[in-house]
């Protein structure tokens, strides 16, 4: 990798992820022109609030601003929002937007994210996803005059959803096609503990069945229909099954897209383009495998760390974190490092799983990959990270018992 550190950088997107390059960039002394894209017209925010803290009341709207308006003009950047990016030339260094104007750069950071999965085209009152300040609000509104809500998928998104909905003393039904909601991602065992933790609140947990239809008459939401053939009478229905990599917009760039924007270990998509954030599909040499990461923590690291190798494209560094995620389900937190979907070894190593509070370690290929708490103190999972990220030898972290 070779190159002149750039004078003109722009960043696409105004999340966790770009705001973090931002900042790096700023940080580590790029004195540059910088502009900052995002398609909505709000500054930067947190996602993670959404389907917790602001969903469930417990927070305001404004609580998620990641940064207050005058921490963002001592940035000295030019915030282009409310206008989505159109295309992008890598051969001619522009960026164009939805509006028509074209942005030159000698630096990009793509921090694009990602946009849910939808069933059918929508557009029926009371058929929510949840991804924006705006989906927040407009369910909590619904959801805080009671009422019968249907959760369509049982990953993090929707059983959080499920959590917050119950706070509030909504009717919800969960549906989930697997046998057990998670099971994919932390093992059967864990899956089927979080599982019960949401019937003990009293969510009515249907798995092991598909969605066939989204019912709706006179154009509001009815209830939602099962493979089955079983009706689900809902006021308001929820599709959480899923995002999609936002990279329509860079056909024909000359940019790898698969899954998110292909970037090499030091997130690098093309020569003075980065990628960072839930749209960056990069090569993490810690595990010997590319993977794009949907999680708060990630998108800030990348950020940083795709504004420092922008800057220094002659010394760049591996991008290669253990990565880490959390939710919080009721008044339990679950946080998890490394990678537990995917092993072939689950143990529980702290605490009863029947008691709900709990810690496992996830191993392949004869290593210690991931570990997943609930209701643990963090210092707990902080020493297992260790292990991860020294590609511990499961039989050195876990003797026989």
């Amino acid at each position: 990798m070779t190159g002149a550190a750039p004078r003109r950088v722009v960043v696409v997107g105004a999340s966790a992820a770009g705001l973090a390059a931002v900042e790096a960039l700023r940080r580590d002394g790029y004195d540059g022109a910088l502009t900052l894209v995002g398609a909505e017209p709000h500054l930067p925010y947190d996602r993670p609030p959404l389907s917790k803290q602001v969903l469930a009341g417990a927070w305001p709207a404004e609580r998620t601003a990641l940064r207050a308006p005058a921490e963002l003009d001592a940035l000295d950047v030019e915030l282009r929002l409310g206008v989505a990016a159109a295309a992008l030339s890598v051969v001619g260094r522009t960026v164009t937007l939805a509006d028509g104007a074209e942005l030159g750069y000698d630096g990009l950071v793509i921090a694009t994210g990602v946009r849910p999965r939808r069933l059918g085209p929508g557009g029926a009152e009371g058929l929510h996803v949840l991804r924006s300040l705006e989906d927040a609000l407009a369910l909590r509104e619904r959801l805080a005059a009671g009422g019968r809500l249907v959760v369509v998928g049982g990953g993090f998104l929707g059983t959080e959803v499920a959590a917050a909905a119950r706070t509030l003393g909504a009717a919800v039904t969960l549906v989930e096609p697997a046998d057990v909601p998670l099971a994919h991602l932390l093992g059967p065992q864990v899956g089927g503990r979080l599982a019960q933790l949401h019937r003990d609140r009293g969510v009515d947990l249907r798995t092991g069945v598909a969605v066939m239809a989204v019912e709706e008459a006179r154009g509001r939401v009815t209830g939602v229909r099962l493979a089955d053939g079983a009706l689900l009478p809902a006021d308001d229905v929820l599709v959480a099954i899923g995002s999609l990599p936002n990279t329509e917009w860079l056909r024909g760039s000359g940019l790898r897209v698969a899954d998110g924007i292909e970037c090499d270990e030091y997130s690098a998509a093309a020569p003075g383009v980065y990628a960072a954030g839930d749209v960056a599909r990069w090569f993490n040499p810690l595990f010997g495998t590319p993977m794009r990461v949907e999680h708060r923590t990630n998108a800030s690291e990348q950020g940083m760390a795709a504004a420092r190798n922008l800057l220094r494209p002659q010394e760049p560094r591996p991008f290669a974190p253990v990565p880490y995620f959390w939710s919080d389900q009721y008044d339990l937190k679950v946080q998890a490092y490394g990678l537990p979907r995917g092993s072939s070894q689950a143990r529980v190593v702290d605490g009863d799983l029947a008691a709900g509070r709990f810690l496992v370690a996830y191993g392949s290929g004869g290593r210690v990959t991931g570990v997943l708490g609930v209701g643990m103190p963090p210092r707990t999972l902080r020493q297992w990270r260790t292990a991860v990220a020294g590609r511990t030898a499961w039989e050195e972290a876990l003797p026989v018992p």
